[in-house]
């Protein structure tokens, strides 16, 4: 398995990092590319790293494709060289796929002129909008893991963490990886109970934490004050547009992973762009039981992430079907 790691310029002060893996004994020719879009307070780190088995990142490369993992402007390996600190939603969504979407174009060993996008959560949410705001995209299928577009429902805890724009635009955030390296195993062990919201310890090997946290990103004030606002309306709007109701405008296969026990984004949330996308060919992977509760980040680090959420995916990305319940574990 070979990895290359690309610097591609945004166009607006910034260098972004892309990291393109692939077998050259496993790749199926005629396939796209596979883009993985990380989400909000994350850069893309943990796509190629799983506390116990393949990441994401290998299992999809060792199953025939070409994949490439994006840190847009403000995250992991990407460069300010001269760009704006203060970046929104918008320019996250247009601008930086834009680039990155075009860098994986221009790069990619596979011929093909449209790329595949894995988002997930806020980096699904980006992907809708971009496909809603930037007419003749590149997006080949798309899979939104635990993505809001429409808050159909809000986990009560999200609402008053994020309930007043203006303080959640005004309170800077440094050093939180540093903080959730700490904060991670202790919580693990005597409060289980509080990280519930984000991942199970009873499915996810924390004792590794202080490499997982490599993926976390301080928190940006300006999209903590659009997110408030967002959450406050229901709907996702980006630069005037409602993306939520745009959703019935894109044709492009979706599918939706959906965790039952996820706390950031409920799973009617998560579910919202499989029921309004205009696509043809709409799908959705349901992961958890009542006695196996999954939450947010355990669909791309729990255990049973191999077999309940990569397989899957990779199967549908290979030949993308419509209306079928995928897996229930």
């Amino acid at each position: 398995m070979q990895t290359i790691t690309h610097r591609v310029s945004n166009g607006e002060g910034w260098d972004l990092a892309l990291y393109q893996t692939w077998s050259e004994r496993d790749l199926v020719p005629g396939r796209r590319p596979v883009v993985i879009v990380p989400g909000y307070g994350m850069n893309s780190f943990i796509f190629s790293y799983h506390p116990s088995g393949p990441s994401l990142e290998g299992f999809l490369a060792e199953h025939g494709f070409e994949v490439w993992r994006a840190d847009l402007r403000g995250q992991g390996a990407s460069v300010n060289t001269g760009g704006d600190e203060d970046f929104g939603l918008a320019e996250l969504a247009v601008t930086d796929l834009r680039a990155v979407l075009a860098g994986v174009r221009a790069r990619t060993r596979t011929g093909q002129g449209r790329a595949d996008v894995i988002g997930a959560s806020l980096g699904g949410s980006l992907l809708f909008a971009h496909m809603a705001l930037v007419p003749g995209h590149r997006v080949g299928s798309i899979v939104a893991m635990g993505s809001p577009v429409r808050w159909v429902k809000i986990n009560p805890v999200v609402r008053l963490v994020l309930g007043s724009p203006w303080l959640a635009g005004a309170i800077p955030f440094r050093g939180t990886r540093r903080f959730a390296a700490l904060a991670l195993p202790l919580l693990a062990r005597h409060v289980p109970w509080v990280l519930s919201l984000y991942l199970n310890p009873e499915i996810t090997d924390v004792s590794a934490a202080r490499e997982m946290v490599r993926t976390v990103e301080d928190p940006r004030r300006r999209i903590n004050r659009q997110l408030s606002l967002w959450i406050r309306a229901r709907d996702l709007v980006v630069e005037g547009v409602n993306v939520a109701e745009a959703m019935r405008s894109m044709t492009r296969p979706v599918l939706c992973v959906v965790a039952n026990g996820d706390g950031i984004v409920p799973g009617e949330t998560a579910l919202y762009p499989y029921r309004a996308a205009g696509s043809a060919v709409r799908a959705y992977l349901a992961v958890g039981t009542p006695a196996r509760r999954h939450a947010h980040a355990d669909l791309f680090i729990s255990r049973d992430a191999h077999d309940r959420v990569f397989a899957p995916i990779a199967r549908w990305l290979a030949e993308p079907k419509a209306g079928e319940l995928l897996a229930m574990v």
